[in-house]
């Protein structure tokens, strides 16, 4: 949608009839919302559309009056898209603008609109209709997520690698799990935000300022116009209520952190220290002073934008923790923080998926970053157990052959003779060294939800079944 602010439309004030005097220029400016709510100009010309339509169904404005609405409302929604209408940024919101061209261009007609409907079930209606289009698309973004992130799972099912706890090497896994673990969470988050359209599928409107109405409204007839599942139960909560927008908020926030804590991951094995993953040059950039960077700055940038996403759940929640039921004009700042937060997740994840569908990985350095920090110890006290040993003795065993490689010098238990390691337990018999191999420990790790390459074939399998 595009203004041209050169041709602007100057629009009415819709409670300007009790008010002997009006705010200052500053003073008005201040309390208007135009800025930020113009982005509702279409699902506010849709939800009048409903809205007129029902009005003449129920006899309440003559039939021809509707129809020069709807004409009109319709021709405003096609000037708004291509341009040929400016939005007034000097209007108080994006309502008062849609009201004041409807009774420019029709005169009393167009006055006719708002009847039985106040600017809080408006408002309230326009917001969850544009989450029902937004939703979707982020959904859609997370879907595309995933896909890259599966395909680079399926690329790496045995490409063994070092997990970490403690940030400390742990035990051997593989890529492709760990990529898998990623789209866990994704797949959550899209869970989620689905959970949170289906608790918005609800109409407001008819609801007016708090106690509905007296004419003859169709409230079922207008949700069904506008495609939600029903109508709101309660005419008090329906203007007084932002659960959604709160849903809405932590569902992305809580992804904004996933997609924080996966580039903190690159982040770390991007550098030397680390190796594990070289990231295409066009998803990095260079430093002004050193001449050898290569940043990933992308990722950084993403960690860091997360903290908008919380930010702004904070300021919804904060915005509602005093608020007396029902409408209150603080309301009014609800859409700036969840506008925002749609549109820095959606950005997150475009950046994201382009950077991790075009990383490579270097196999040789994760396989080689398994020997040393003694992964195999746990694999060395479940094969005590195996052959009868109590678990917390087998456990403090591992752990004294961790100490007594430590003391020789040695980085893995492999290394201890079968005499040394019988020194220990006499349980140790040959058939311990082969176990001790990464790829063979992952592939004996083969229970649901574990790292086996045909285990993890299966999960990614699975949650490639619940994208569309």
């Amino acid at each position: 949608m595009k203004d041209k602010p050169d041709t602007p439309h100057r629009s009415p004030v819709l409670w300007a009839g009790r008010m002997a005097e009006m705010p200052d220029a500053g003073a008005f400016a201040f309390q208007a919302s135009i800025n930020v709510d113009r982005r509702l100009a279409l699902e506010d010309i849709e939800g009048s559309r409903a809205h007129a339509a029902m009005l003449a169904k129920q006899g309440l404005i003559p039939p021809e009056t509707a129809a020069a609405l709807e004409g009109e409302l319709r021709r405003m929604g096609e000037e708004l898209a291509a341009g040929t209408l400016a939005i007034d940024g000097g209007a108080e919101d994006i309502h008062s603008f849609i009201e004041g061209v409807l009774t420019e261009r029709l005169g009393d007609s167009g006055r006719m609109v708002h009847a039985g409907r106040s600017r809080n079930d408006q408002v309230a209606v326009d917001f969850r209709l544009y989450l029902k289009r937004a939703i979707p698309r982020l959904r859609a973004e997370l879907a595309g997520t995933l896909q890259v992130l599966l395909d680079q799972a399926g690329n790496h099912l045995e490409t063994v690698m070092p997990g970490y706890t403690h940030l400390q090497r742990a035990q051997p896994v593989t890529l492709g799990y760990h990529l898998s673990a990623w789209a866990c969470a994704l797949s959550r988050d899209r869970e989620r935000l689905g959970d949170a359209l289906d608790r918005l599928d609800e109409c407001p409107l008819g609801a007016g300022a708090l106690a509905g109405s007296t004419l003859a409204l169709d409230r079922e007839a207008t949700a069904k116009a506008l495609g939600f599942a029903r109508p709101t139960l309660n005419a008090m909560d329906s203007v007084a209520d932002r659960d959604f927008a709160l849903e809405c908020a932590g569902a992305l926030s809580i992804l904004m952190v996933h997609l924080s804590r996966f580039c903190e991951d690159i982040i770390l094995w991007a550098g030397e220290e680390f190796g594990f993953i070289r990231l295409a040059e066009n998803w990095s950039t260079g430093s002004s002073i050193m001449p050898q960077k290569k940043n990933p700055d992308f990722a950084e940038l993403i960690r860091g934008k997360a903290g908008r996403t919380t930010g702004n759940l904070m300021s919804l929640l904060t915005l509602l923790k005093g608020l007396p039921y029902a409408y209150n004009k603080d309301l009014q700042e609800d859409k700036e923080a969840l506008f925002d937060s749609i549109d820095t997740a959606a950005a997150c994840l475009e950046m994201f998926r382009g950077m991790v569908s075009s990383a490579e990985f270097n196999r040789e350095r994760m396989r080689a970053a398994c020997t040393g920090g003694f992964l195999e110890a746990t694999d060395a006290a479940e094969y005590l157990v195996g052959k009868g040993m109590p678990f917390r003795r087998a456990h403090e065993t591992a752990a004294l052959l961790v100490r007594d490689c430590i003391a020789a010098g040695q980085r893995s238990i492999g290394e201890r003779t079968l005499g040394e390691l019988q020194a220990r337990s006499k349980l140790f018999t040959e058939d311990l060294y082969p176990l001790l191999d990464p790829a063979v420990s992952v592939g004996r790790r083969n229970l649901p939800g574990g790292p086996a390459p045909e285990e993890v074939k299966r999960q990614i399998e699975k949650l490639r079944a619940n994208l569309p």
